[in-house]
């Protein structure tokens, strides 16, 4: 059983983290971490958290926990996970990963050099609708893959995440936040690497410093052409669709973690088939699969060095946006 503390235990702990813990059979929450000792305490009550901390330290030097989930705002990951680090603590942290490529690397390096295991918290690499949709391009079911869409949206006004607005914390907007689930959710499903990205997006009186929504066009190595829309704006949708030489499969809300949803397989116009799967064990999921790296040696599945891979496209894609030109990678 390996025992977690989270630092940085807010919105996403409530909805999220501590839910999945739940459904976890080789982890526990045993620490957690708020801005002050009675917001700790309260989180710790409301959730039977044996442990709660006002300092980051504290809860890294903590003998009762044996790894770390930084879920701190983007801004703080970087000094977060070396912190952890330093205190011989294996971390989980969550996406993405940094502000940029250059923070990723470093924090990848000094895991390397510390001899730890980070990962980062791509959640939806755990759940079962994308790795049935991962086995069954792998299978050939739709021929070759031509074009691949996914879409993140959600009303991001009056979030509780106030900080999403402000890009020297966030580092961007909904591309940055949840896009970043749809470009590693494409990596992840067609098994396959993007070699430059275009990208544009919009701003308007309510998204800060931040843009509203934004589409990024990606190029893979194999010659699939993959498109990620996201948006403040709009109420949650999460589509996937992937469209082969022989056929497509499409999943409405493909990335989300609270439904049972359905894998439906079109052939000439017409849906030829479909698959049900339960994706609301993901979290703790997630979890577990750390938890058997760190006891067994397993590989985890969202390695550090995919969360640099990641942190590269977000990066070009956000050159693209500024300059209007396709970015290499």
């Amino acid at each position: 059983m390996i025992r977690y503390g989270i630092l940085g235990f807010g919105h996403h702990g409530v909805k999220r983290l501590a839910p999945g813990f739940q459904r976890a059979r080789r982890s526990q929450l045993i620490a957690l971490s708020r801005s002050s000792k009675d917001k700790a305490e309260e989180s710790a009550r409301q959730f039977n958290v044996p442990y709660a901390f006002d300092s980051k330290a504290a809860l890294c030097s903590s003998p009762v926990v044996d790894a770390i989930i930084v879920a701190t705002p983007n801004a703080l990951h970087c000094e977060d996970v070396l912190l952890a680090l330093r205190h011989g603590k294996p971390v989980l942290c969550e996406k993405p990963m940094a502000l940029n490529a250059a923070q990723a690397q470093e924090m990848t390096r000094a895991a390397q050099e510390a001899g730890l295991l980070l990962g980062v918290a791509q959640v939806f690499r755990f759940e079962a609708s994308t790795n049935r949709l991962r086995a069954r391009i792998a299978a050939g079911e739709i021929g070759t893959p031509v074009l691949a869409r996914a879409e993140f949206s959600f009303d991001g006004r009056d979030h509780s995440r106030s900080w999403l607005l402000d890009r020297q914390i966030a580092g961007g907007g909904p591309l940055a936040d949840v896009g970043i689930h749809c470009i590693d959710a494409l990596r992840y499903i067609l098994n396959d690497e993007v070699t430059s990205v275009a990208a544009t997006g919009n701003q308007d009186a309510q998204s800060g410093t931040v843009e509203s929504a934004a589409i990024a066009t990606l190029r893979f190595t194999r010659g699939t052409l993959g498109t990620v829309l996201t948006s403040f704006r709009s109420a949650y949708r999460t589509p996937l669709e992937i469209v082969g030489d022989a056929g497509t499969f499409r999943v409405d809300n493909g990335l989300m973690i609270h439904d049972q949803l359905r894998i439906e397989l079109w052939r000439d116009g017409a849906c030829a088939g479909v698959e049900e799967v339960d994706n609301t064990g993901a979290y703790g999921a997630q979890v577990d699969a750390f938890a058997a790296a760190l006891e067994e040696g397993v590989p985890f599945p969202a390695p550090a060095e995919d969360g640099v891979r990641n942190q590269r496209i977000l990066d070009a894609a956000y050159s693209s946006m500024t300059s209007g030109v396709r970015v290499e990678l």
